[in-house]
Order: structure tokens, then sequence, then C-alpha cells
């Protein structure tokens, strides 16, 4: 199995001491406010503790029995400025689950709830049920109760820099593709952004390889002509039109911050690893060189401020190891683009050649297992050409199946 050649990354040359000053940047501005439609059973419970169980109560809507189901919190597995993800086992049936615990204003709707009762694909993270438990103190907290993965993307990374290999190039197809799969899905059928795709933020599983885009809580339907905060999406991740402080941005924002996923797979290490906001400008211009007027007026057509030290770009062939696939570099050039209508969409990119190895009828794990469903598409490919759905499809799969993909199911 092909894989990618070890040894040390060079970086694109440090930048000029006088680019950093010559840039100004607005400052961020407040995070938004969610909401939700719908409210599920109250339970009173204290902060989750290794062996404590929390016990709600579901259905008994519409005639359906109530049920209690009882969870045991086992361990934290995340937390930040949200709450904390915990590792549970369901008391009644033995399943491990993961269960997001968010403090919830009570005078708002929790938007991440609404947007994952809208969501069902194979590489986007599930919702099985919610519930709302209190404190002593009063406070209410939201726990989303979803599938349980046990890897992230960003341990895989971690695990092979610690033994200093590059991630066989097998792999890093097969968690890239599913990734813009999973984009594909949210930006086409539920019209989601994610806003936030980092490693951190894709769950893989360790026997099947199969994929899951997780944490929802910047995620946000983008409607045309309608204002979204700039100041979102981790750094070294944020597409440069939010580093120019748009509003008006569009779903490629993801579709740039998977090209720099895609990056840091290929080379072992972030590709923009920017220490400020203006210091993440200064890394992509190292790479991309100095924006045009027009790539600026693209990227945010109310930008003014033009005082930008002229640096040329970086071959991308320089960046990458000399013996990297020419079709991983063309793909990264075609992600990683200043103005956002010109970079690939998530399902073009799934079409990429960079990904026919996929597609091909023999191929395996490197543990000779079979790949995860890979072409099981269905809503996403409504609106595509007949042209992009055939290059999506392989020819062995076509064979197998009755079904015309040319028109799918909902067309």
């Amino acid at each position: 199995m092909a894989s990618l050649p070890l040894g040390p990354h060079q970086p694109p040359p440090a930048p000029p001491h006088d680019i950093a000053p010559a840039l100004s940047l607005a400052p961020p501005h407040r995070p938004e406010m969610a909401d939700d439609n719908k409210q599920s059973s109250v339970v009173e419970v204290s902060e989750p503790v290794t062996g404590h169980i929390i016990s709600t109560t579901i259905g008994g809507k519409n005639g359906e029995q109530k049920q209690t189901i009882s969870y045991m919190a086992e361990r934290v597995v995340g937390s930040g400025s949200f709450g904390i993800v915990f590792q549970a086992k369901c008391l009644e049936s033995g399943e491990t689950v993961a269960i997001k615990k968010v403090l919830q204003d009570k005078r708002y709707k929790n938007r991440e709830l609404q947007l994952m009762r809208s969501m069902d694909h194979p590489n986007v993270i599930s919702l099985k049920h919610c519930f709302f438990s209190t404190t002593v103190r009063d406070e209410l907290f939201l726990n989303l109760v979803m599938e349980y993965v046990p890897e992230s993307l960003y341990g895989v990374l971690r695990h092979y820099s610690s033994v200093n290999h590059r991630m066989p190039l097998i792999y890093v197809k097969l968690y890239t593709y599913q990734i813009f799969r999973g984009l594909a899905y949210l930006h086409t059928v539920p019209g989601i952004c994610h806003r936030d795709v980092k490693p951190q933020n894709v769950l893989v599983d360790p026997l099947t390889h199969q994929i899951k885009i997780c944490d929802f809580g910047s995620a946000k339907v983008l409607v045309k002509g309608e204002a979204n905060i700039s100041y979102i999406c981790s750094r070294y991740y944020r597409a440069p039109e939010l580093i120019f402080c748009a509003t008006e941005y569009t779903t490629s924002i993801d579709v740039w911050s998977a090209g720099c996923v895609l990056a840091e797979l290929l080379l072992g290490q972030p590709l923009f690893p920017g220490e400020s906001a203006v210091d993440q400008l200064v890394q992509i211009i190292k790479v991309l060189g100095t924006p045009t007027r027009e790539e600026i007026r693209c990227m945010n057509p109310n930008y003014t401020e033009f005082r930008f030290p002229q640096i040329k770009a970086h071959p991308w062939h320089k960046i990458f190891h000399k013996r990297m696939p020419p079709e991983a570099i063309d793909l990264i050039s075609r992600l990683l683009q200043y103005s956002p209508d010109f970079r690939s969409s998530a399902l073009e990119a799934c079409a990429h050649p960079f990904f026919d190895e996929l597609r091909e009828s023999n191929v395996r794990l490197p543990n000779g297992r079979p790949l995860p469903p890979l072409f099981n598409f269905k809503q996403e490919l409504v609106g595509a050409s007949p042209e992009l759905i055939n290059r999506l499809i392989p020819e062995h799969m076509k064979r197998q199946s009755s079904i015309s993909f040319l028109h799918p199911a909902g067309t």
C-alpha cells in the first residue's frame, strides 16, 4: 500500500519582518446567540463524575410508552468554554454513548440541538436523544446524547507524530474524502455551515476508519444577505475572508478549513500555524502570496485597507515533500484559494483524481479489511451535474447496482 515518504518537513521561508506591522484587522465580534424550538424532559443532576448515574425519561408523546434510560458517567473526554463531553454507558442496553453537557441560557433556545435534529449522514455524528438537567444552584444544562466514536483525527495525527512517521497516504485519502463527503451533505441538504472544521472535530473509528464530523456548537444555516460573525473557526483553519472580517461569507469557509486539514495530514503539522489573527494572515501570505485587490474584494467587498507588502506566492511543490503525489498538490491548490468562489465545492473535491484509489474495486485497508461505505450517496447528489455524478460513482458500483445514479431519489 502506498505511503508517504518519511523525513522532516521543510516549511516555507520566514516572512520579511515588515509584513505583520502592515496588517490591521478589526477586533473580534461578540458571539451569536443560538435558539431551538423544542423541549425535552428535565432531570435533577449534579456535575457528572466517574460513576455518577443520570436518569431521564423519553417517549410519552403521541401515545408512545414512556421509557426510563439511565447513563453512568465513565470519564470526561473533552471540555471547553461550552461545557464538557463525557463518555457514558447506558445501563439498560450496555451501549456506550457520548454526552455533551452545555450550560443553557433559559432566555434562548439551543441552535446546536436544532441543527443536529436535522442531520442524518454516515459521516456526521448522530444525535440519539437529549434531555435537560438542573443543578442545586438552579443552573440549566442541555445534555446531547450522541453515538460514541473512540478516536479523533487529532489523536491519530499525534500518534503518527509521536513515532516520527507520516500518515499512510491511503488513510489521508480515506479521511479527507469522508470529510468532504460529510461537508457536501451538510452544505446541500440541511444547508449547514460547520464553521469549525479541524482535526479535533473529526472522529475516527479505529476499526473501520469511518469518520464522523462532530461538534456543531459553532454551526449555522447561512442565509444569503444575512450578516454573520467573522470571529469564528479555530485560527489555524480560519479562511482568509474571516480574517478580513467578512460577514456575508459562504460554506466555502468549511472547504478552506478542510483543505488545511488535508495539508496537515500530508505534512504532519499545520500548514498555517498563526500565533494571532494577524499572524494567521501572515502565514497564509507566506504561501499564497499577497492577495490582489480583486481577491480582497471577493473576500470582503467592504474591506478598504490595502497596506500589504508585495510577497510572491511560494510554489506548492516546494512546500510538500518532493515525492508528494501531484494529485494531492493539485487538490490543495484548488481548495486553498483566496477567492471563495474559486474554491472547489465539497462534492467536487470528492470527485478529484486524488481520491481515485478509493474508487478502485480491489482496494483494501492496510489490515486487509474493506473500506467503509463511501458511495452510498443519496440526497447530497441532488442538483449535481450528470458529469460530476459519473465521476463520483465507481464503475464497479454502477455495475453492482440497478439504481440510476444520474437520477437519484429526490430529484
